[in-house]
């Protein structure tokens, strides 16, 4: 209990030491200093208290042990002060309180204490003592003890040496460590768990060889399990595989702790299989070993293979907890997995766990992601406390849903909470809404709040989003002004962008000097050369075109393939532009057909300014009709009742005349179709786009 101030004694169930210790014991029948503590009175019950009572019957030890074990400390030091050569228990005690309540000062004060009082401290006083200000960070304070200490054990030394490296101090850590005259396994984990945890694998990995030269290494669980971590760290497999050796060889194949950093070390040196096949030999696999596993799944790209295990972990009766479940729905998100992410919400809410906002953070993110904005929104106001990445993924997720007013009313919502704030990812999601929207000069109030208002620092992504918003307004001059005053070197998103905005309005111009900048950035990206091609086509510079062409053959430049996929009936349909493996083929071509002659006669007409080749127009408008997202819409046409919305995946940014068409079949079949690709998602209905071909 801490000391309370004079203002406070009246509430105060007991009175501080200072106020009550009294002279009622006589010199004569009292050989220590004249004190009666009667501080330990408690006012309310008007009874003796123990500590009070303790000390008047001069059992000390057992006054101070109370005090200690109510971390009461600075009372026990008080206490401490008014004793004639307190006993090495006594010390012990009072040292060790100052340790749990992680008192520096106090710890000071005690040691102070020793050396006054003449009491000369043994091996083990000295040594606690060594420990509490190790561990209480007071590592100047150790190395004075540690110098004036007549006698030093393998304990003091290991002490001193884990102190070091905990606070990555490696340097006097390893000067300590080369000077010691013996060395156990405690010793040797220090100092490789210390190399490792500031970022030094080599370093570890050196001092693990040395180790198994100077003297018949056995090692315990913890010294490989930070030599493997060191391995796992550089990456190499080899040295790792060398270290599992060992293991088998002094059998300590058998520790969970070995089997858990053999299997983190396999599977963080891309060796997925082997990691598996030790997470499958674990005997007690908690719900950590679990979920990374399963997290090594989805990092590496296997999808499918990480939820199938998500899925075994649900049947062998382990628990998930929230980064399990935030794992899987991240995963979900990735891949649009919509329907997968409904099954794990609907878990969650079925075993009656509430999820914890991190959980629920990845649930708002997995709907959003998959455009399922009801969904979102919902769970949003479920939460008791909405975290920044929640906010963050709403607005964000309304912003690439075409509801721009209302991710910016959510943002206003967030200013307003006044819990929590914006950061540089959130007026990310704002910009882009103002971007999709054409809000331009809202975008540019927000633009200029981030630093003068909300006291951030611009990134390379602000002002991506800034260009990509004049850009797509045609407002290039304002574009280029605030490119030529940025403090920091423009990256490929915001010359993509620019380039993006110069395609819109057919700028050639401005277009060549962005894709010269985004040639000399990442001269291997097809987009650059595909969107050049695309505006020098529609300007009718074929010749450029065909320039374009040959410098991505010489360069090696591969085209990404446009791919869409259409989930139905809980599979996943994936179609490549002018597909005709898929088994209902015929059919699809077939209803394509019908849609097409039916658009023309609703006033259709296919653009095809954006087609690379100088061919007849005939052969130009074959090649638009079958793009991937209108074999995966005519798939989900044919493939569901009527009136069933259709939701479909692009990882291109679809193309114009796709983008058209969609809005007449989106009439034709009276259907409400939704196209997620690489920039947003388009909302069509009854002839018009969530857009408003504002894209």
């Amino acid at each position: 209990m801490r000391l309370q101030t004079s203002k406070s004694f009246r509430s105060s169930s007991v009175f501080p030491l200072n106020k009550i210790f009294k002279s009622s014991f006589s010199s004569q029948s009292q050989p220590q200093k004249p004190l009666a503590p009667q501080s330990f009175i408690r006012s309310s019950a008007g009874k003796d208290d123990p500590v009070a009572r303790l000390c008047r019957e001069n059992r000390f030890k057992e006054a101070i042990d109370i005090l200690c074990e109510q971390n009461r400390g600075k009372d026990a030091i008080q206490l401490l002060n008014r004793m004639d050569r307190p006993s090495a228990a006594i010390y012990s005690v009072v040292v060790q309180s100052c340790l749990k309540t992680r008192s520096l000062e106090d710890g000071r004060k005690v040691h102070q204490h020793i050396k006054r009082s003449g009491f000369v401290p043994g091996q083990f006083i000295s040594n606690r003592l060594l420990d509490m200000y190790v561990k209480c960070d007071g590592m100047e304070d150790a190395k004075n003890l540690f110098d004036e200490m007549g006698r030093r054990d393998l304990c003091s030394w290991n002490v001193l040496v884990s102190g070091y490296a905990r606070l990555g101090l490696l340097q006097e850590a390893r000067k300590l460590f080369d000077e010691m005259p013996d060395r156990d396994n405690f010793t040797w984990t220090a100092m490789v768990s210390g190399y490792v945890r500031y970022d030094r694998p080599n370093e570890a990995l050196d001092l693990c060889r040395m180790m198994s030269r100077c003297q018949n290494w056995q090692g315990n669980k913890f010294t490989v399990s930070s030599a493997l971590a060191a391995a796992a760290a550089i990456p190499c497999l080899r040295i790792g595989k060398e270290i599992h050796g060992h293991i088998t060889r002094t059998g300590l194949e058998s520790d969970q702790v070995v089997w858990s950093s053999l299997s983190d070390m396999y599977g963080k040196c891309g060796s997925i299989e082997e990691a598996r096949h030790i997470f499958d030999r674990m005997v007690d696999r908690d719900v950590v070993t679990w979920t990374t596993m399963i997290g090594r799944y989805f990092e590496d790209g296997r999808r499918d293979e990480g939820l199938h295990l998500f899925k075994d972990l649900i049947k062998s009766g382990t628990r998930p907890n929230e980064f399990t479940f935030a794992g899987v729905l991240n995963a979900c998100s990735d891949v649009t997995a919509e329907q997968l992410g409904r099954q794990v919400h609907g878990y969650i809410t079925r075993v009656g766990s509430t999820p914890s906002s991190f959980a629920a953070s990845a649930l708002v993110h997995m709907y959003s992601k998959c455009g399922s904005m009801v969904n979102a929104e919902r769970v949003f106001k479920g939460m008791l406390q909405p975290d920044l990445v929640s906010w963050t993924s709403l607005i964000a997720g309304y912003a690439q849903n075409g509801k721009p007013n209302e991710a910016l009313h959510y943002f206003e919502l967030l200013l307003n909470s006044g819990k929590v704030y914006p950061d540089h990812i959130t007026f990310v999601g704002v910009l882009s809404a103002c971007a999709h929207a054409g809000l331009v000069d809202k975008g540019l109030q927000y633009f200029y709040s981030i630093k003068d208002k909300h006291g951030l620092t611009y990134t390379t992504d602000h002002y991506a989003c800034i260009i990509d918003l004049l850009a797509r307004c045609g407002r290039f001059e304002e574009a280029k002004r605030i490119i030529s005053g940025m403090p920091i070197k423009p990256d490929k998103f915001l010359w993509a962008s620019l380039l993006g905005g110069c395609r819109i309005h057919k700028n050639v111009e401005l277009a060549e000097k962005a894709a010269e900048a985004l040639f000399e950035i990442e001269p291997e990206n097809p987009a650059t050369y595909v969107t050049m091609a695309n505006i020098y086509a529609t300007a009718g510079k074929w010749a450029e075109v065909a320039k374009i062409r040959m410098i991505m053959d010489d360069r090696g430049v591969v085209k990404k393939p446009g791919k869409s996929w259409i989930e139905v009936k809980r599979k996943t349909h994936v179609f490549l532009v002018g597909d005709k493996s898929h088994p209902k083929s015929k059919q699809i071509h077939e209803f394509l057909g019908e849609l097409s002659r039916r658009m023309k006669e609703e006033g259709f007409v296919p653009d095809t300014n954006s087609v690379l080749h100088d061919v007849e127009e005939e052969q130009k408008e074959q090649n638009l009709s079958y793009h991937s997202e209108k074999l995966a819409i005519a798939y989900g046409v044919i493939s569901t009742a009527a009136g069933t919305p259709i939701k479909v995946f692009k990882n291109l940014r679809t193309c114009v005349d796709c983008h058209t068409a969609i809005k007449f079949i989106s009439k034709i079949v009276d259907r409400k179709i939704v196209v997620r690709d690489s920039a947003r998602f388009h909302c069509f209905e009854n002839g018009s786009c969530s857009c408003r071909d504002y894209w």
